[in-house]
């Protein structure tokens, strides 16, 4: 079953009022066979438009917008060989007049009726995508019910960013096809909306209602105008951190940061983000890793943040997570955005299918995949920093910590059971470690350190201002660096992680 909002009424919840105005010129196809002939004309008299999609641009929020919307009612979506020259010239137009691009896809694939010619127009759909992408231009898209076959395949899930209608059938093989080539049924949920998300193959589901203002917020991030980094601080030099008269005590900072009430990654952007864009990740609201884009001290970015566990609701780091950061991070550098990573586990996730899935081997794709990245990189030690889980975010340009902030290769109580056999030995280990945020920063991984007063759960407003500020400028002194030299100051900051400074 179809989408139930033809072309034009999604374009009219999207756009303000009386801004769409149309690029298409008059479809003028002809095929030789009849019936071909026959149900395009009773698809053009049921609809009321000539092709099986629509073009042209608007605005959303005042900003212009160039819009491909599909519509199913023509022939289900389907894309023959004037559809796509259509979707091509829009894609074009959009690209030489520096137009973010939204699609609207919902479609059976392509047109049967024209066979290898019509499949073959998804190379060229696909090649105006990227030219566009590659000109540093925003294309999003949203994929309605249903989104299927060679349009899901190509165009359709291209998108920077991929939102999708509740619900909505999206996949490569329709459900009637499946079954007469396997002989057995589709499980129902296997191309639904819902399970693409929770696996981060879509940023968000979002019903028609909501999504003029997540296209306007997710535009207002991809094409801000970034402040300028402020003359004063330097992209290369560690800021200075103004170390308290008494360190915190490792292990009281282990056990500050297990407070269920400290402020975590959804409430440090909630609180500090002048524009917010919750994406969706593996496992939803109650998974590990939160996505967003989002506008810090006036600067676009993109952020991937570890969501911190709690003593009755575990959140472990998965191997879908670490996909995601990847995906993430790839995404940062197409958008040409820093990249903010906030780590805040009790480590990776521990179990027989972790192992089948592959945890560990994610953790080193992350890491080479932050170490390689050449957009600006800026890591923030939340909370908790157990194991690979928590490695695998912290390679950056530079990193900044809280002041109970910890990193070990275990849990305080895991390294006791190793060398004491026990856990009763927690406290003595993690004070002997070096595992608090001031003695990160003497072996080269912390950067600067934002004080607590002396708790973040006792004070989240003024605590997520302090490092909110601390972020943007951060971000902002990277982004002002040339790119030749921040990449090699983080090759030569690596190199030395480790050595103990001179301070």
């Amino acid at each position: 079953m179809g989408t139930s909002l033809t072309a034009h009424q999604l374009i009219g919840l999207l756009v303000d009022p009386g801004s769409f105005a149309g690029w298409d010129t008059p479809a003028d196809a002809h095929p030789a066979d009849p019936d071909y002939r026959a149900s395009l004309a009773r698809a053009r008299e049921r609809t009321g438009v000539d092709e099986a999609v629509v073009t042209g641009a608007g605005l959303i929020g005042g900003r212009p917008v160039a819009l491909v919307a599909s519509e199913f009612g023509f022939l289900g979506g389907s894309i023959g060989v004037t559809t796509a020259e259509r979707i091509t010239r829009a894609v074009e137009r959009a690209t030489a007049e520096r137009l973010p691009l939204l699609a609207l896809p919902v479609s059976g694939g392509t047109r049967m009726q024209e066979g290898t010619a019509a499949f073959l127009c998804m190379l060229r759909i696909t090649a105006a995508v990227q030219a566009h992408r590659a000109a540093g231009l925003p294309y999003l898209t949203y994929l309605r019910n249903p989104t299927m076959g060679g349009v899901f395949a190509s165009w359709g899930t291209l998108g920077q960013l991929v939102f999708a209608e509740p619900g909505a059938r999206l996949g490569f093989l329709g459900p009637r096809v499946y079954e007469e080539l396997r002989g057995v049924e589709l499980p129902a949920d296997v191309q639904r909306a819902e399970t693409l998300a929770e696996r981060g193959l879509v940023d968000a589901v979002v019903p028609p209602q909501e999504l003029r203002e997540v296209v306007r917020r997710s535009l207002a991030v991809l094409t801000a105008a970034p402040v300028t980094a402020p003359a004063s601080l330097s992209a290369h030099e560690p800021a200075e951190m103004g170390e308290p008269a008494e360190r915190p005590d490792a292990w009281d900072s282990v056990r500050r940061t297990r407070r269920p009430d400290r402020p975590g990654t959804r409430e440090l952007l909630r609180r500090t983000a002048e524009e917010l864009v919750l994406l969706d990740a593996p496992g939803g609201r109650d998974g590990a890793l939160v996505r967003a884009l989002a506008v810090l001290g006036g600067r676009p970015v993109l952020v991937v943040g570890q969501q911190r566990q709690t003593p009755d609701h575990e959140r472990p780091f998965t191997a879908a997570d670490l996909r995601a950061v990847r995906r993430s991070a790839r995404l940062a550098e197409q958008l040409g955005l820093p990249l903010v990573t906030v780590v805040d586990t009790a480590g990776a996730e521990l179990s027989a299918q972790a192992e089948l899935d592959g945890v560990a081997i994610e953790i080193a794709h992350c890491l080479t995949t932050l170490l390689a990245l050449r957009t600006p990189v800026l890591a923030v030690l939340l909370g908790q920093g157990s194991g690979g889980g928590a490695l695998a975010l912290l390679p950056a340009d530079r990193v900044i910590a809280a002041g109970n902030a910890w990193l070990a290769p275990l849990p305080p109580e895991g390294a006791s059971a190793i060398v004491h056999r026990d856990g009763a030995h927690a406290a003595e280990l993690a004070r002997a470690q070096g595992i608090g945020a001031y003695d990160l920063a003497e072996v080269g991984l912390v950067d600067a350190v934002v004080p607590e007063l002396p708790d973040a759960a006792d004070e989240p407003g003024a605590f997520c201002e302090r490092l909110g500020q601390a972020v943007g400028a951060a971000v902002g002194v990277l982004a002002a660096a040339p790119e030749a030299d921040r990449l090699a100051a983080r090759a030569a900051r690596h190199r030395r992680l480790g050595d103990r400074r001179s301070r």
